[in-house]
């Protein structure tokens, strides 16, 4: 078996063992949705180690580029995210031997952590290759009564309401960036380009997004079953009462029209009122740590020091 960093040309390769191992009846599949995901990334191409046997690829692992700020420092990171085994080639380890082959150029590529929210299933295999728990990411849950009413749907129908210039855009995160580093909490730094990769042009994954005034919001509907929920991947604004009373004015409008009956958003980001529940209700948080001194892990390590958007966490 050889382990190799991937180029663009293992693309199509890469694309069919997915397809074999994942199948495309819930996630579809394809090279234009892999280059969009692991190669029009903003914070630069993903990390792609591939298994080749016999001239073949039998297994993929990506680690997909991302950034951090925190106390002023920029921390260079890794998601842990795509991975594969093709079927006929499963049982070897192929999943183990990519992910540590993946650690080790990650280090020599110079990142500070690695960072996933991995299901129960998958997680105590992280955590024996040195991953760590951080906690359940904190979510805000808040009930919307108008959604308890019944409504017919043929559909959704998602829209984008963009108002902004790219220049009036980068303004206001530019803005963004600033009030949450006077937090001295870790966010991922926002931008016009970040926010057009990351929602507007998103293959996997349509969302509403309104972006007018001093705000950019972007939200889509998660069905659970019998209940519909709104969930809201990412909010900027100026902190004013009048951007907030907006923003609670659209998600208002949203909840009703597409007749959810929850609303999740990020409390730490944005307070849309006191009815509701927050706490550590979403995913478990992991971190393998790469290059961080003790006093940096042991700041990641606490689930409060994190101030990041659903959409910073949440699978695409």
């Amino acid at each position: 078996m050889k382990i190799r960093e991937a180029t663009e040309n293992d693309a199509p390769g890469i694309v069919r063992v997915l397809k074999a191992s994942l199948g495309e009846a819930d996630l579809p599949l394809s090279e234009k949705i892999w280059n969009y995901k692991h190669r029009d990334n903003p914070f630069g191409k993903s990390l792609v180690l591939i298994a080749e046997e016999g001239g073949s690829t039998i297994g993929v692992r990506a680690f997909m580029r991302w950034e951090w700020i925190i106390d002023g420092k920029l921390f260079k990171a890794f998601r842990a995210v795509d991975t594969a085994t093709h079927p006929a080639h499963q049982g070897k380890g192929v999943f183990k031997k990519l992910t540590m082959a993946a650690i080790e150029s990650a280090k020599s590529h110079g990142a500070h952590f690695v960072f996933n929210t991995p299901n129960d299933q998958s997680r105590p295999g992280y955590l024996k290759m040195g991953w760590e728990i951080v906690n359940k990411v904190n979510v805000a849950i808040k009930p919307i009564f108008s959604g308890l009413v019944k409504r017919s749907s043929n559909g959704l129908n998602y829209g984008h309401d963009l108002q902004l210039s790219g220049k009036e855009l980068e303004i206001i995160c530019e803005n963004w960036n600033g009030s949450l580093a006077a937090k001295e909490k870790l966010f991922t730094p926002k931008s016009a380009d970040y926010l057009q990769w990351r929602y507007e042009t998103n293959q996997l994954q349509k969302y509403e997004i309104v972006a007018r005034g001093d705000i950019y919001v972007a939200a889509y509907v998660k069905k659970r079953g019998k209940i519909k929920e709104l969930r809201v991947a990412e909010c900027l604004h100026d902190g004013s009462k009048e951007s907030v009373r907006e923003i609670s004015k659209i998600l208002d409008v949203l909840s009703k029209g597409f007749g959810v009956q929850v609303l999740t958003y990020a409390p730490h980001l944005i307070d849309l009122g006191i009815m509701g529940f927050r706490g550590n209700f979403g995913p478990v948080l992991t971190l393998r740590a790469l290059h961080l001194n003790p006093e940096e892990k042991n700041k990641l390590l606490n689930i409060g020091n994190w101030g990041n958007s659903i959409g910073d966490l949440e699978l695409f």
